[in-house]
């Protein structure tokens, strides 16, 4: 699935998921099989092969939801 990140006012890392109309703070990364692993305010988890550089943000990636 497609995710934007970005940084919110605060300077947490925020994540949008267009075709749930979800936008949720990211709580935790952590390291997985793949990749990096973002879980969200609300639960989700969803793994990046690759993770931008915050200096490059707002972007849209590909995600795959674990959880």
């Amino acid at each position: 699935m497609k995710v934007m990140l970005r940084m919110n006012d605060a300077g947490n890392l925020v994540a949008y998921v267009a075709k749930k109309d979800m936008e949720e703070e990211v709580v935790k990364q952590t390291k997985g099989n793949d990749g990096i692993v973002l879980t969200l305010a609300n639960g989700w988890e969803l793994e990046f092969t690759e993770l931008p550089d915050t200096n490059s943000l707002p972007l849209t990636v590909e995600a795959r939801r674990l959880a």
